[in-house]
């Protein structure tokens, strides 16, 4: 007991945990602390490559074998937990089915801050992490966002442009920047990466922190629309990843992967989206409620999942 507080109350008082803090206590009292738009991309994008560079390196050492196990299990879960989040709204009589089908596809996908801020801390808790690990959070980001979009649009019969929402899923900033990262990583030398590892690698916690300030902001601005989101789902933002996460804490020790391995692959199905999906669902289901999902995305889950989880 006494070493589950303490590891707690060292997740509740990290840095990055804090700066969010701070962020939404600076917006519910109305001071303006907010990034510039144009450093926030920044942050992303820097975000987003690092991440795939660091994965990418790491896979040299990963054999076909060790891999293929985690890979076929990370679409296993990126196919199942939009499922169990479409049909669990159902009780939720406010929400429509392309509302549904907004929140299926945002809690499908993943959140690529709480995946980095995990992997940070599993790693300073010095617990061995797979290092195909990024290309887990990969494969999880595409099934999500398509199952659920797939599920709105067969219930109501609606016409979806598939082809320029599997554009929006596979060329956009997150899926691209993750995958090519990836590849750059594993096509470079050592020497090669040895050379941006001060900058992608040794900075990372400290550009995280700058991106919570900002996530913080946007969830302190945002917490007045919890009203119209109102309490069941504000309950599902909460209870749902509790859910998703167990499976997929059981799902990672089920194939193999190491506790750190399995901890991380709880985060990612307990995570929900608020960078890809909300881009993808706005081209596929336009009269989706987005900012309902949005809201509950990253004004509940993600900080849940960031101080509690």
């Amino acid at each position: 007991m006494n070493l589950d507080w303490s590891l707690a109350q060292e997740n509740l008082t990290s840095v990055v945990a804090l700066c969010f803090l701070l962020g939404f206590l600076a917006a519910r009292l109305k001071s303006d602390i907010r990034i510039p738009e144009q450093v926030y991309q920044f942050i992303s994008v820097y975000l987003l490559l690092g991440i795939g560079l660091k994965g990418g390196n790491a896979l040299k050492d990963v054999s076909f074998i060790d891999f293929w196990p985690a890979a076929l299990t990370t679409i296993f879960l990126g196919l199942t937990i939009p499922l169990i989040a479409f049909y669990s709204l159902r009780w939720v009589k406010a929400l429509t089915v392309d509302d549904r089908g907004a929140f299926a596809a945002h809690y499908g996908s993943t959140s690529l801050v709480t995946f980095t801020a995990a992997l940070l801390y599993v790693e300073n808790m010095g617990m061995q992490v797979e290092g195909f690990a990024t290309a887990l959070l990969t494969l999880l980001e595409i099934p999500g966002l398509v199952v659920g979009i797939y599920l709105a649009s067969r219930t109501t019969h609606e016409k979806v442009n598939w082809g320029k929402t599997v554009s929006e899923v596979l060329f956009g900033k997150t899926v691209l920047l993750l995958t090519g990262g990836l590849l750059l990583g594993f096509i470079a030398s050592d020497s090669g990466f040895a050379k941006v590892v001060p900058f992608f690698v040794d900075t990372q916690s400290g550009l995280l922190a700058l991106f919570l300030l900002n996530l913080g902001y946007i969830a302190g601005t945002n917490w007045p629309e919890l009203k119209h989101v109102g309490i069941p789902v504000a309950t599902f933002a909460i209870i749902f990843p509790v859910i998703s996460g167990a499976l997929g804490a059981f799902a990672g020790t089920l194939c193999g992967l190491s506790v750190g391995g399995s901890a991380i692959l709880a985060v990612l199905a307990a995570s929900a989206s608020y960078i890809a999906a909300p881009a993808a669902v706005a081209v596929a289901l336009p009269k989706a409620r987005a900012s309902l999902a949005m809201t509950a995305s990253i004004g509940v889950t993600f900080p849940f999942n960031l101080l509690i989880f």
